[in-house]
């Protein structure tokens, strides 16, 4: 676990090396500025076996100061991280600089901090598979669930493969999509709901997103509202209450990392003809880059 708080990160993914370079820093950092945090997260860890206390304390304690806290589930390829970054880089560069950040390794079994202690979650991507339930996806899952079903007032993001552990932590279903990949630059469809909503808004003018992925929620958790749907995917984005986002896009890629990430699936998930077919279509989605923006303002906004 590493923290951030109130500094710069200037990951610009048109900067590889000022990108691998914060990134090596964060996984240089990891674990050893857990003493920074705040002792009584360890100490409400201990009582609650990592479960989100009480919501009387999150009303007393929660500040500006709290970090929003970017769960990453994985790593991007090698190849990609060593020119752009890791999925925390891109989005802490889409946060923001001047938002409070905290790095946790769900993957590596970092502790997950009580709700007291945090403003808002992202939770990253994966090359994992949310239908595989490993013991750290179990972990997660319950952690989510208590967190928005006993503190609701504490926003949620969850992109990609976030967005489907979020969905099935709710009662919803994941797994493949019958339609295979979806991969590259494309269409989004929102529904009324998504057009008045405080994120999804941002990509009615430029209603395209990057995307990559095999698995899908098949079925909304009971309750949510569908914010976003294509023709491969009738999930594409939901809201669950007025504060938990799930969407199968990212948000943090930019259109460098989306044709990397083209290159590095041909000959294993894609053929070069296929990668051939999509790389032309790949183009900057600012309209859902700036998702992530806007969910740094609702969360400050939120605790302020």
């Amino acid at each position: 676990m590493s923290i951030f708080a109130g500094r710069e990160l200037r990951a610009e993914t048109s900067d590889a090396g000022s990108a691998a370079q914060i990134s090596n820093h964060i996984d240089s950092r990891c674990g050893l500025q857990l003493v920074a945090c705040s002792s009584k997260v360890g100490t409400a860890l201990a009582q609650n076996n990592g479960i989100p206390d009480k919501e009387s304390t999150v009303d007393s304690a929660m500040t500006r100061s709290n970090p929003i806290i970017i769960i990453k589930t994985g790593s991007t390829y090698p190849q990609i991280s060593a020119h752009y970054g890791d999925f925390d880089t891109w989005i802490s560069h889409g946060l923001g600089q001047s938002s409070s950040l905290m790095v946790v390794d769900a993957l590596r079994g970092d502790a997950l901090p009580t709700a007291s202690e945090i403003a808002g979650v992202v939770v990253t991507g994966s090359h994992a598979m949310v239908t595989e339930q490993a013991p750290w996806m179990r972990k997660l899952t319950r952690w989510l669930y208590a967190l928005v079903h006993e503190h609701r007032q504490v926003p949620v993001l969850g992109l990609c493969f976030g967005h489907q552990l979020l969905a099935q932590a709710l009662g919803g279903e994941v797994a493949d999509n019958p339609l295979g990949m979806e991969v590259g630059t494309v269409a989004l469809r929102l529904t009324q709901a998504g057009r008045q909503d405080a994120l999804l808004s941002a990509i009615s003018g430029h209603p395209w997103a990057q995307v990559v992925h095999r698995q899908s929620v098949l079925t909304p958790p009971p309750g949510a509202t569908v914010l976003a749907s294509n023709v491969h995917d009738a999930c594409q984005a939901f809201r669950y209450g007025e504060r938990i986002w799930g969407v199968q896009f990212h948000p943090e890629f930019s259109a460098d990392v989306m044709r990397a990430y083209l290159q590095a699936l041909s000959g294993d998930t894609l053929t070069q003809q296929q990668v051939d077919h999509h790389l032309p279509e790949v183009r900057e989605c600012t309209g859902a880059s700036s998702i992530l923006g806007r969910f740094a303002q609702l969360t400050a906004a939120q605790v302020a």
